[in-house]
């Protein structure tokens, strides 16, 4: 097949990991692949004052505006990366003709539905409820669940919201896998001083680092010698993270799953997601997770695979980190065992053949 992926921009987030993840495995197996992003949009100067006094005070320095951000996608020699050159609905003349074209955000689903057929046949990767996201126009996202493109999503409780609120009949489930010949990790019992790995993802306030953060002082209270080992793209903000949080700075790809595996619990704090990718990094690395109750968490922590707060509450979470680390060693091995047997069930090859066969579905509509 000819295949396009459509990115409003190429970063490194979640959502752009997994699209440059397909793409590269599906031009691996033969298939024409090409993934069509724009630059980011330039900030408004209240945006840029904001920005620059928090780099500022984070001791980086003035930042500098990137309008094209390093992704995955710069690394995949077999996938032809097509750029736009101005911050604009994309339209027939930035995409090849192809057989099937795949919008990957909200956005992009918009400009999908006005491509001309010789575009290819029209699909929708979702990746998230993205009408909950703060400032989101809720009800134009929504919107976009109704446009005829072909339904491709990651999670059960996206198939059923795609059912239920908007009588979705042929959507494709293809949850999301993660490279397990990267985030693997052998078996092995608690660390010598009682550490929780997080993520720092500065003040997004959808990622609940804030959360994380409370929680972490609430168990350290209760936890004399604790240790956080923390790491994300941002640097904090001087003095912002106590002296029990060991922080590395956008460390590089392999070793992350060290990371993970240095710890004997990890903490994911988010009020939204649309899977929550981490959680199932760190079950790959044999670590198990405490989790709010977002995105794909219900489902990935389900059956004793981890520990899954009923609300976003910082006490909860530390009440919950504070049971994985004070558990026997034997109960915590088995947590352990159960988070890292899920984990590598289902590999990103099985995934691939899934998103293969929904892109199939589409192709034939």
């Amino acid at each position: 097949m000819r295949i396009t992926f459509c990115h409003k921009t190429a970063n490194r987030s979640g959502g752009n990991k997994v699209v440059a993840q397909y793409a590269d495995r599906l031009a691996r197996r033969g298939h024409e692949v090409t993934v069509v992003t724009g630059p980011e949009e330039t900030p408004s100067p209240r945006r840029r004052a904001r920005e620059a006094m928090q780099s500022v005070l984070a001791g980086r320095g003035l930042p500098r505006f990137v309008r094209y951000p390093s992704s995955m996608l710069d690394e995949l020699p077999h996938v032809r990366h097509l750029r736009v050159p101005e911050a604009r609905p994309f339209v027939d003349a930035d995409f090849p003709d192809a057989d099937v074209v795949v919008a990957t955000w909200w956005e992009t689903a918009e400009w999908i539905a006005r491509l001309s057929p010789r575009k290819g046949k029209k699909a929708y990767f979702i990746q998230g409820h993205e009408s909950t996201i703060d400032g989101m126009p809720a009800a134009r996202v929504e919107a976009t669940l109704d446009l005829s493109l072909h339904p491709i999503t990651i999670a059960e409780f996206l198939v059923a919201h795609l059912r239920d609120v908007h009588g979705r009949r042929d959507v494709s489930l293809v949850p999301n896998a993660v490279d397990l010949s990267r985030f693997d990790a052998p078996a092995r019992g608690k660390q010598p001083r009682p550490t929780v790995a997080c993520l720092h993802t500065g003040d997004s306030r959808i990622k609940g680092f804030d959360v994380t953060l409370a929680a972490l002082f609430e168990l350290s209270l209760h936890v004399p010698d604790l240790r956080v080992v923390c790491f994300g793209t941002q640097a904090p903000t001087r003095g912002s993270l106590p002296s029990f949080v060991e922080h590395h700075c956008d460390p590089p790809q392999d070793e992350i799953p060290r990371l993970y595996a240095s710890a004997d619990v990890f903490a994911h704090g988010s009020r939204v997601e649309g899977f929550g990718l981490p959680i199932l990094e760190a079950m790959a690395c044999r670590t198990p997770v405490v989790s709010t109750p977002s995105g794909a968490a219900p489902e990935l922590l389900r059956d004793g695979r981890g520990r899954m707060i009923e609300a976003i509450d910082p006490s909860e979470m530390a009440r919950a980190l504070e049971d994985v680390l004070r558990a026997p060693d034997a109960e915590w091995r088995a947590l352990s065992d159960r988070a890292y047997a899920h984990a590598h069930a289902y590999t990103l090859e099985d995934a691939t053949t899934r998103f293969e066969a929904a892109l199939e579905q589409a192709r034939s509509a």
